[in-house]
């Protein structure tokens, strides 16, 4: 009678979608890893019409601990994350962009960390794709509207709200409890939401600088300079997304203080569309990144509440006590910034 294989530390699952540019080097850094015969290698791929399913099915031909899966269409993040998770079978569970690529020793230090500080969830310093200039190590809290706040760089490992989602480590157990990723939020905020109810069920996240990850980042929607972003561009559709599902978060997992800020949020939101028409001069742009996001809310008042139901059987922290969160520091700070360094943002219908 055979033994069962025995089970991974990690598995790695990279989501793909047309990343023919991008995904040889993605998994080609998870097979060097350190950890080596630890990992196990899942690719699932979302009907890409650029050739990158085959190439990603080619790498992983004849690799041991790999699994390529293909979802048969194009079921956004985090369904198309969610179905790769059910086969799994790691004690924890990497989320990795195709986009990114991993140093030799980045899970191996990452997993070092989250052991030695009871974590259950965490990242690796993210530096940008071509060089080990800074790109993030996680959101530290959130601002007054709610939103994903102060990403900026330190020496030593520490606590953050919300971990980037181009490489996410989190306990596969914890992913099962919490429901893993939301369906309906398709993409965009759902590293946010995954960590606000992560931290809210008596969990820990933590960024990890020693670890070392290289992402490239909006390579859909932002695509011109190849490793290197270039401009400052945006579509009508990243921010429905980005919107709907930042008012999403609050609304399932707020009690009371919480759903104050979604309150902000929705001001916020009133004011930057009315900027938007001033600037971009085009009432589609408004119509589908504010007024349809916010409508789109409102259509999911059903999803949200039982959310909320489901949220509370697991909650163990409140309120009050995720306020340790709250940073002064805007969001919106960071979109200040690349406005000054690329100019202002092109704005595409898709």
């Amino acid at each position: 009678m055979s033994e069962s294989p025995p089970v991974p530390l990690v598995s790695v699952v990279v989501l793909n979608y047309n990343g023919e540019r991008w995904i040889e080097r993605c998994l080609a850094s998870v097979k060097a890893q350190s950890l080596g015969s630890s990992l196990e290698l899942i690719v699932a791929d979302n009907l890409s019409t650029d050739g990158s399913d085959k190439t990603a099915e080619r790498i992983l031909q004849n690799s041991p601990n790999s699994l390529f899966v293909q979802n048969g269409d194009n079921l956004g993040y985090c369904e198309g994350n969610n179905r790769a998770a059910k086969r799994a079978r790691g004690q924890y569970l990497l989320f990795l962009n195709n986009d990114a690529w991993l140093e030799p020793d980045c899970l191996e230090k990452l997993l070092a960390e989250v052991k030695a500080t009871n974590a259950s969830v965490a990242m690796p310093l993210v530096m940008n794709y071509e060089d080990d200039s800074f790109q993030s190590l996680g959101a530290e809290g959130f601002d007054i509207f709610g939103l994903p706040s102060t990403r900026l760089p330190h020496a030593e490992t520490r606590e953050v709200l919300m971990p980037e989602g181009c490489a996410y480590l989190i306990e596969r157990e914890l992913f099962e409890r919490l429901g893993g990723f939301d369906a309906e939020f398709y993409l965009y905020s759902d590293e946010l939401d995954l960590s606000f109810r992560a931290w809210i069920s008596g969990a820990k996240a933590i960024a990890v600088p020693a670890a070392h990850a290289h992402h490239r980042g909006a390579v859909n929607v932002n695509p011109a300079g190849g490793g290197q972003v270039v401009e400052f561009r945006t579509s009508d559709s990243k921010r429905f997304y980005s919107n709907r599902n930042a008012l999403l978060v609050l609304l399932k997992s707020g009690r009371h203080m919480l759903l104050l800020l979604s309150v902000l949020q929705i001001g916020l939101l009133v004011v930057e569309g009315l900027v938007g028409l001033l600037l971009v001069r085009r009432w589609s742009f408004v119509k589908k990144s504010y007024v349809d996001a916010l409508a789109d809310c409102w259509r999911l008042r059903g999803h949200i509440r039982a959310e909320r139901q489901r949220i509370n059987a697991f909650r163990k922290q409140g309120d009050v006590w995720m306020l340790r969160f709250l940073r002064l520091r805007l969001n919106r700070w960071d979109e200040v910034q690349r406005v000054r360094r690329y100019g202002m943002p092109k704005v595409t219908a898709t």
